[in-house]
């Protein structure tokens, strides 16, 4: 175990670096949510890849650091990680995530104030939290109102942190949405005439993935990415063979109905991917994923009954010509037969896209869940 340092009355504080650490990290949930029976551990081998260089390629542009805070029975109660990337057009830009903390709110100052620090030295000019060191779709944003479980990868927080964060000046930058669609809710017959509109086009195709075909489709998934998202802020061009290995480890909990490519010709426009809602076995294992829990997930992957939406797009070319409403057609043909899976998560909607909000609204889908991702500026550095 790392030496520790006290930081405010009995507390003391740990940086994470041993096998032993990383342990302690993951046991500060045990307390912070003992009597929340909505909880859902994260898996720690998601969590610890955050952390690993050899996984995670925020590492070529930037740093990451994490500290765990012990009490006076040496009982972990608190943690926090901070993290920068150098962005190539906007400087380097500071994170702070994976904080937990009992409630104790001279305690999360005191943790709070160390990760602030550690990033102005470094000299960020602006600091978002709660967030992810990596890709935003896992681990962002601090859950603000829920009506459904917490899903996979999906923060899940106390509601005594937003006034801990807002006090320190952090304001609020992107209101994250999260829809759920079933197939009572879902608007077929107005959506259906649409599609059939699109998909009479003999142009346009509409195909479900191929794994034996992995590679071709890794690389239409690329093109269309690099295209939809050049647009976007810090931009960073996605590789087939990153995409390759994604594809792979989530293939178990990916039918092949879940993930829709679209095609003018043979052109990739467009895709909707969705996986199974894993957490509904997930929540069995307590953030544990060895062998055993391998097993067990095959075992109760086939009672799963919720798909979950994670990332759906479009290149600017073919935007406003119903390719959107084709994707997600012709994904519901694949699974309206379905006997287990009943409804579908649409997760990760920013308050900065209102057409799609408006689509999923139009659909039939329902918010249910909202988090919020927070911003502070550094004046002195800007």
């Amino acid at each position: 175990m790392t030496e520790n340092t006290i930081i405010w009355n009995t507390y003391s504080l740990i940086e994470v670096e041993t096998a032993e650490d990383k342990a302690l990290f993951h046991r500060v949930m045990d307390g912070v949510y003992a009597n929340d029976p909505d909880f859902i551990y994260p898996l720690e081998n998601d969590v610890e890849g955050v952390f690993d260089p050899a996984k995670n390629k925020s590492f070529l542009t930037g740093a990451a650091r994490r500290w765990v805070v012990m009490d006076d029975k040496r009982k972990p109660v608190a943690r926090i990680a901070a993290f920068y990337t150098q962005k190539p057009k906007s400087g380097k830009r500071g994170g702070i995530g994976f904080f937990e903390c009992i409630n104790n709110r001279e305690l999360a100052m005191k943790i709070w104030d160390l990760a602030e620090h550690w990033l102005e030295d470094e000299q960020c000019i602006t600091i978002d939290a709660p967030v992810n060191f990596g890709d935003r779709d896992s681990f962002w944003g601090l859950l603000i109102s829920a009506t459904n479980p917490v899903s996979y990868r999906e923060n899940y927080n106390p509601a005594y942190y937003r006034p801990w964060i807002e006090e320190r000046g952090y304001a609020l930058e992107i209101e994250q949405s999260t829809y759920d669609i079933t197939n009572a809710t879902f608007n077929y017959e107005r959506f259906s005439k649409i599609s059939d509109r699109v998909m009479s086009k003999g142009n346009y195709r509409f195909v479900y993935v191929d794994y034996s075909k992995l590679n071709q489709f890794a690389a239409d998934f690329v093109q269309i990415y690099n295209e939809a998202w050049a647009f976007h802020d810090d931009f960073e061009p996605l590789t087939p063979e990153a995409l390759k290995k994604r594809l792979k480890e989530i293939k178990p909990a990916m039918p092949k109905e879940f993930a829709v490519f679209a095609y003018d010709n043979d052109r990739p426009i467009g895709f909707f991917i969705a996986i199974l809602e894993i957490n509904q076995v997930f929540k069995r294992f307590k953030g544990k994923m060895g062998l055993w829990q391998q097993l067990q997930f095959l075992l109760y992957r086939s009672s799963i009954n919720k798909a979950k939406g994670i990332v759906f797009g479009v290149v600017p070319d073919y935007h406003n010509l119903g390719i959107e409403t084709g994707l997600i057609m012709k994904c519901y043909d694949g699974i309206k037969d379905d006997k287990i899976v009943k409804s579908m998560e649409l997760a990760w909607i920013g308050d900065f896209n209102p057409k799609m909000i408006s689509m999923l609204e139009s659909l039939g889908a329902k918010k249910t869940k909202i988090h919020h991702t927070y911003r502070k500026e550094i004046s002195e550095n800007i």
